[in-house]
């Protein structure tokens, strides 16, 4: 299986030349699912135990597989937060495949980690953090935020003598993304929800009036308030400056949770992040809005030594490399094994500059501000709120959450774009998330003029 034969290398030609007609797209295919059963009837087993050769296996997933498949580069894949690499970052990427490097420690990739650290100190710049922060790359932001949260509580049980509460706690809002309550029932954390007011936004007074009904005991308990910079639902950035003032005067880790916003902070938007200065773990993941490939998630420490302390694995075979006064990756995510995966995203820095990303990442809240002028000129659509930075929200009069749907699902099927409903204070509206700088206004009105019809059939 691993020699380097004839077939093998007419087989490396095929797939090289398909990834680079891919690549040079423009636009990819938006494609769209298909059922188990139609899958399952396009070919029968792939897995056999003989094998069915390199150029029927690509063929399969060619013509079978890939256009069942959803391509979230396209301009139009407006739904979830969509993907959109640059050419050099997924070209790097394949680079990185090629290369077979395990990003676990200094040791076995210094120069790959000595790239993806100038990609993170980037990052660390661009939320002013201090020269002493850093972090590595992990899957995605939901590994970031559990990694984030073990380094908080490691910090309070060192300063606790790692005497334990009767459970440790987070403070959070219901909008925070679904990832945190996640970590936190891994991890065996309360969580305290704050309430928000009718901005939904978290806020340093509504977290004061919590705390001040807590006990004594619960608040020694509590090892992080998570705050987030771009919610996933609407794109709203908490009021970091008031609440980073509550967790400075109460001595607590201020946790941000900027996956998808947090790009922003290379805009015009800038503002609209005061006091994440003053954050003391931050996640922001490349893959969304950062022009990066699938997967490429950073988490970044005010202080490592935190998460080096937690997260740091323990073993005979280990040793030397714990030893080792370098960076290891390995030290700072929950993680061991691990691709280099913010290669692609530092490749593709370097070559565009710092400039062109800028103006990429403004050009989609430039675009959110355009969609609202249009969909104010329709009479059957209302904006539900301005958007701060590149989700937009909308309802269409009229229309029940069943009409949604319908429509939806038609709309993909109809290769007119992909976009989902989703909720808001318990209204079934319509969601546009802006990271693509190739989608373009005339796509966007598309969109809306479709919604000027009832969606046929169910």
């Amino acid at each position: 299986m691993h020699r380097l034969d004839e077939e093998t290398l007419q087989l490396e030609k095929a797939i090289v030349q398909y990834a680079l007609e891919r690549v040079a797209l423009q636009p990819p295919p938006l494609d769209g699912p298909k059922s188990e059963a139609e899958l399952e009837a396009l070919y029968g087993p792939n897995v056999t135990e003989d094998g069915i050769g390199g150029e029927e296996a690509l063929r399969r997933f060619i013509e079978g597989y890939a256009p069942a498949t959803l391509s979230s580069d396209h301009p139009r894949f407006l739904a979830f937060v969509p993907v959109a690499p640059t050419k050099a970052a997924v070209l790097f990427d394949m680079v990185v495949a090629a290369s077979c490097i395990s990003g676990t420690s200094w040791l076995e990739a210094a120069g790959a980690v000595h790239c993806e650290n100038e990609a993170l100190r980037w990052l660390a710049d661009l939320a002013g953090m201090p020269a002493s922060a850093g972090g590595t790359f992990v899957s995605g932001g939901s590994l970031a935020n559990l990694s984030g949260l073990h380094a908080a509580r490691q910090r309070m049980k060192e300063r606790r003598d790692f005497q334990r509460p009767d459970r440790w706690r987070v403070l959070s809002s219901h909008e925070a993304h679904s990832s945190i309550a996640s970590a936190a029932s891994l991890m065996d954390l309360e969580v305290i929800y704050v309430p928000t007011g009718p901005d939904s936004k978290l806020t340093g007074e509504n977290l004061a009036k919590v705390w001040s009904e807590l006990s004594e005991e619960v608040r020694g308990s509590i090892v992080a308030v998570v705050a987030t910079a771009g919610t996933t639902n609407a794109g709203l950035v908490d009021d970091l400056r008031s609440v980073s003032m509550f967790t400075r005067e109460n001595d607590l880790w201020l946790h941000v949770d900027g996956a998808y916003g947090g790009a922003a902070l290379a805009s015009k938007e800038r503002w609209r992040f005061e006091g994440i200065e003053f954050a003391d773990s931050f996640v922001i993941d490349p893959h969304k809005w950062l022009f990066a490939p699938f997967d490429a998630a950073a988490i970044l420490y005010r202080e490592p030594k935190y998460a080096k302390h937690a997260l740091t694995q323990e073993a005979a075979y280990l040793d030397d490399i714990n030893k080792a006064e370098e960076w290891n990756p390995s030290s700072y995510g929950y993680h061991l094994s691990r691709r280099v995966r913010g290669l692609p995203f530092w490749f593709s820095l370097a070559v565009h500059g710092s400039r062109r990303y800028q103006e990429g990442i403004q050009s989609s809240i430039d675009l959110a501000r355009a969609t609202v002028a249009e969909i104010q000129r329709r009479e059957y659509l209302e904006l539900v709120m301005e958007p701060e930075l590149s989700v937009v929200l909308f309802r269409r009069n009229g229309w029940d959450p069943d009409h949604y749907d319908r429509w939806s699902m038609q709309a993909l099927r109809d290769g007119v774009g992909f976009v989902l409903p989703t909720e808001h204070h318990g209204e079934k509206v319509l969601r546009f998330c802006f990271v693509n700088p190739l989608t373009t206004l005339d796509d966007v009105r598309a969109i809306l003029d479709s919604l000027a019809w009832e969606p046929r059939g169910r």
